[in-house]
C-alpha cells in the first residue's frame, strides 16, 4: 500500500500564489507517474497537471498552463504544485495521484485551495 499526503492548501487572494506538496511513501516513487487533479463543489474531478518519472516530461491542462508548475523531488518522494497567478475558479480540492509500473492508481486525501475575489 502506498499512502499519499497532501500539504499547502489554504486561502489566497486571486493573483496570488500558493504552493502544494505530496509526500509519498514507498521505495519506488522514482518510477511512478505522478499527478494532480481537482474537484470543485458539484463538479466532476478534473486533470490539472502530470509528471512521468525521472524523466519529467510534464502535461497541463489547459486552464492550468502558464500558471501551473508540476515538480518533483525523488530524494524526498516528493511532488509539487506550484500555483501562480490564481483566480477564484481555481478553488477546489486538490489531490495527488500516482501511478505505479504496474498500473495501480493511489490518491491522497486532498487538500483544499480557496482563492477569494
Amino acid at each position: 500500500q502506498v499512502h499519499l499526503v497532501e500539504s499547502g492548501g489554504g486561502l489566497v487572494q486571486a493573483g496570488g500564489s500558493l504552493r502544494l506538496s505530496c509526500s509519498a511513501s514507498g521505495r519506488t516513487f522514482s518510477f511512478y507517474t505522478m499527478g494532480w487533479f481537482r474537484q470543485a463543489p458539484g463538479k466532476e474531478r478534473e486533470f490539472v497537471a502530470r509528471i512521468r518519472s525521472s524523466v519529467s516530461i510534464t502535461t497541463y491542462a489547459d486552464s492550468v498552463k502558464g500558471r501551473f508548475t508540476i515538480s518533483r523531488d525523488n530524494a524526498k518522494n516528493t511532488v509539487y504544485l506550484q500555483m501562480n497567478s490564481l483566480k477564484p475558479e481555481d478553488t477546489a480540492v486538490y489531490y495527488c495521484n500516482g501511478v505505479s509500473t504496474t498500473y495501480d492508481n493511489y490518491w491522497g486525501q486532498g487538500t483544499q485551495v480557496t482563492v477569494s475575489s
